[in-house]
């Protein structure tokens, strides 16, 4: 009998990026984190001077969003390489 499913790591990240960093971790989860209908649990940041300029993520009971400076507004997840894109795009339109 197997056990129950953890979290699996399928993408991770860390580099330099303009003056700062972009950095993010994506797992693949058994069960979606409420509110949220999907498989993944994730965090994506673009950090300048230890200041988050770019931020998206899914904690429980939020669902997913982003920040973009000082607002935090819905994101609505399609998929890993979506979610990416929209990151990158966001982080190249603050930068």
């Amino acid at each position: 009998m197997m056990g129950p499913m953890k979290a699996a790591l399928i993408h991770q990240f860390k580099q330099a990026y303009g003056n700062g960093r972009i950095e993010g971790v994506i797992w693949r989860v058994p069960e979606p984190v409420p509110p949220t209908q999907h498989g993944y649990k994730y965090r994506l940041v673009y950090v300048v001077g230890g200041t988050r300029i770019v931020g998206y993520d899914n904690e429980r009971g939020k669902g997913d969003h982003r920040h973009i400076g000082a607002r935090e507004m819905p994101y609505r997840f399609v998929d890993v390489p979506t979610l990416l894109k929209d990151f990158l795009k966001d982080a190249e339109e603050a930068r």
